[in-house]
This record gives C-alpha cells, structure tokens and sequence, in this order.
C-alpha cells in the first residue's frame, strides 16, 4: 500500500506524442480499494478512509489523484483547524481588503481533490461546511462573500483519520460518517509489507522481510508497552538507512525504537525484542 515511484523513473515520463506525463507513485493494491475509489469518483460520492498511522492512507490518494489526472489539494488537519483556514478569508493586501480562496474552495472552483487527513482534530465548524459537500446538492456556501459554490462533476472530497486516536472528545457524529463511503486501511501482509518496503527503499527483499518480521513483533505491543505499533513508514525509514549504509542496529535504534517511546525501560525491552528477532 505504501508507495514511491520505484516502478518508474523520478521526475516526468514521456509519452510516445513526444509531451510529458506525470509520474503516478507506485502503489501495490491490497483489495479492492483502487476500484471503489474510481467508482467514488464517477459517482461524485464522498470517501472516508480509517486506519492507524503510516499506513498508506496520504500516499493511496496520491497515487489515485495521479492516475485519474486530478490536481490534489490536501489539508493536515488540527484542532486550531477553521472553517474559515479550508474556505477562504478576506485579508488586507496593497491596501485594499481581498477575498482569498482556502483549499477547499480552490479545490471546489477547480475540480479535483480535496483530501481532509486526520478529519477528526478539525473544530466543529467544519464539519458543518463540509455537509452541504457530502450530499446530492454537493454546494459549498461562502457566508463572507454570499457565493454558494456548486461543485463541479470532477470535484471528490477525501477524508480520513485513525481510529486508534479517537477518544469521546475527538469522534465523527454517526451523522457526519454516514454521509462517505468508507474504507477500513491496516498494515499490508507481511509478503506484500517487504515487497513494498523493498520497492520503496531499495534494500533487498531478504532483510525487508527481517525488517517486517521484526515489524510485527513491535505491532503486537501496540496497547500494552507502546501507544502505537510500527508503522509502514517507519519500516521504509529504517530500510533506506540500511541501504545507505547504516548499521543494521543504528537504523533500527532510530527508526523503530526511538520514534516509539521516550520511556527507558521500554526502549530497552524494544532493543531486547531486536536481538531476539534479529540474532
């Protein structure tokens, strides 16, 4: 699920009229989910993608607003996050007070993607702008400037966060959930995990299977010694300084151990779990 554009080359590839063509990230599929957001798409139905952390969720919409030839606006929302920061606002330039457009309303006007990550942290003001989106009117109204923006048939709104995070405080309304197709995202299996960390980091699929190994193991702590389990994107971090020519347990001591706990006594049984996996 994860992904960078190891199936092809960096940068823009040329197609045989002799123009460019963007790259589109290399994605390894897990389901169906490729289909279902294509199907989304043409039906002008908003999604929801849940699952934990690094998972692949930011880079999946990438690879899918690339391949469906759409421009991506994306927001990393927080809980300071307004109405106001995803439509717009009027501020003072050159003297004079102009409207600017926020990302959603770009997005909106433009058409293509607006993906909403970690929706969740957003204040309740959104929410409220959001629904007008997420229905058959599929309108965007402006207060400030009296617009009610229709949006246009290539316009798809993307929304996701995780659900290990959400707490009493901090959860979709079943009102506002029930208006997205949803998809559930996990880690890949472990085959699909090396072949993705491999692809990504380019080290060699023998120790990205180590590597993976070594990444269950750590995920089976998740609520026990450690908030969060070890992620895709930690796994790749710590392929690509092996393949730098890192120390095996240097690269493993500041992607997989580190990044998950400030505490000593877990870090040391982290490093402890290491040794049995690895020898």
């Amino acid at each position: 699920m994860f992904q960078n554009a190891k199936a092809a080359p960096a940068g823009a590839a040329t197609d045989p009229a002799g123009g460019e063509t963007p790259t589109i990230p290399y994605y390894r599929p897990i389901g169906t989910e490729c289909a279902l957001f294509e199907r989304a798409f043409r039906l002008r139905l908003p999604l929801l993608m849940k699952g934990p952390t690094g998972c692949g969720k930011t880079r999946f919409v990438a690879h899918m607003a690339a391949r469906l030839g759409l421009p991506l606006d994306t927001v990393a929302c927080h809980d300071d996050l307004s109405a106001a920061d995803l439509t717009g606002r009027f501020l003072l330039k050159g003297g004079e007070t102009v409207w600017t457009d926020g990302p959603l309303t770009r997005a909106v006007r433009r058409g293509g993607i607006a993906y909403l990550d970690e929706i969740v942290e957003v204040r309740k003001d959104v929410t409220v702008v959001l629904h007008p989106l997420t229905d058959d009117r599929r309108l965007l109204p402006l207060e400030r400037t009296g617009e009610t923006l229709a949006a246009p048939d290539d316009f798809m709104l993307v929304v996701s966060y995780n659900p290990g995070y959400q707490n009493l405080l901090k959860s979709l309304k079943p009102s506002t959930r029930q208006r997205f197709l949803s998809i559930a995202f996990d880690y890949p299996p472990p085959a699909a995990e090396a072949e993705i960390v491999a692809a990504e980091s380019g080290l060699d699929l023998d120790r990205c299977r180590r590597l993976v190994a070594l990444g269950g193991r750590l995920r089976a702590l998740k609520g026990q010694d450690l908030e969060e389990g070890c992620s895709t994107r930690l796994l790749v971090y710590c392929a690509m300084l092996v393949r730098d020519g890192a120390r095996l347990e240097d690269a493993i001591e500041a992607a997989l151990i580190e990044p998950l706990s400030d505490d000593e006594d877990v870090k040391q049984g982290l490093r402890d779990l290491v040794v049995a996996v690895f020898g």
